[in-house]
């Protein structure tokens, strides 16, 4: 149960920091300037500094949490953050809500009730040089295609492989979360894990030049959740409650089509991370 509650507690930073850093960064912007101007000013702002340690603290109980749950409960969860900000935004500081973000943000809620209910914990198996090395040409291959993606007129290329990217930080800390902390400098896996994060990273700053906001997070987060659970699943050892298999696979598609959904509701112009308070 402990498991279970840094996993809550992890989505919760990463809400709280989504909310924080949406009002600061919407705050910010009614004044005049951009670019490095406005990243100082949010630099300043204690409420952008709180969101920022939220989601630094949520990627941390996150990483924990991976030491003995699955990635595909982990990484729904996390990537189902940004409904439960929402509900947070307008429960506390009354954002508006259409009829179909609400049955988006049931939706899932719904999938992770399943997921959790179809998960066992349990202690990820070790990659094999073999597998550190494939992780390896994933990483490679997403910076070489990183070229093509960064010039093409969609956001959806540079969104993908940030999902892939990201994908590789939830394989590689799965595996390196059960290790004591002063092991992980000394391991390969940590610092391929770190070139996969700042990849991710470039690939969606890239991406947001081209696209809304939601949707590209959407994407990539859509894209991470079944990379990183079916090799959770198939390499990695990940458990599922016996005779629930069927129950993982319909769970991981109600997650997946609820954060598709929340990026195409925004991207049609009814985002509920924009919404103008009442």
């Amino acid at each position: 149960m402990v498991d279970y509650a840094v996993l809550v507690a992890s989505a919760v930073l990463y809400a709280v920091g989504i909310v924080a850093q949406s009002v600061a960064a919407r705050r910010a912007g009614n004044r005049p300037g951009a670019g490095l101007g406005l990243l100082a000013r949010l630099a300043a702002d204690r409420l952008y500094l709180l969101g920022f340690a939220g989601q630094v603290g949520g990627f941390a109980l996150a990483f924990f949490a991976r030491a003995s749950l699955p990635l595909y409960l982990v990484q729904a969860a996390s990537s189902s953050a940004i409904g439960l900000a929402t509900a947070f935004g307008v429960v506390v500081l009354g954002w508006r809500i259409r009829t179909g973000e609400a049955m988006t943000l049931v939706l899932l809620a719904s999938g992770l009730v399943v997921l959790a209910g179809s998960s066992s914990a349990s202690v990820a198996t070790d990659l094999p040089p073999a597998g550190v090395a494939a992780l390896a040409v994933v990483v490679l291959g997403t910076g070489l295609a990183m070229i093509p993606a960064g010039r093409a007129g969609t956001f959806l290329p540079a969104a993908v492989l940030s999902g892939v990217a990201f994908a590789v930080v939830a394989v590689a800390s799965r595996t390196l979360a059960h290790l004591d902390l002063v092991a992980l400098p000394g391991n390969p896996l940590t610092w391929l894990m770190l070139a996969a994060a700042v990849l991710g990273q470039a690939s969606m700053a890239a991406a947001l030049q081209r696209g809304p906001a939601a949707a590209v997070v959407a994407t990539a987060d859509a894209t991470t959740i079944v990379l990183a659970s079916v090799t959770g699943i198939a390499v990695l050892g990940d458990h599922v409650v016996g005779g629930r298999g069927p129950w993982v696979a319909t769970g991981l598609a109600v997650v997946v089509c609820g954060v598709l959904l929340l990026g195409v509701q925004s991207r049609a112009g009814a985002p509920a991370l924009a919404g103008e308070a009442a």
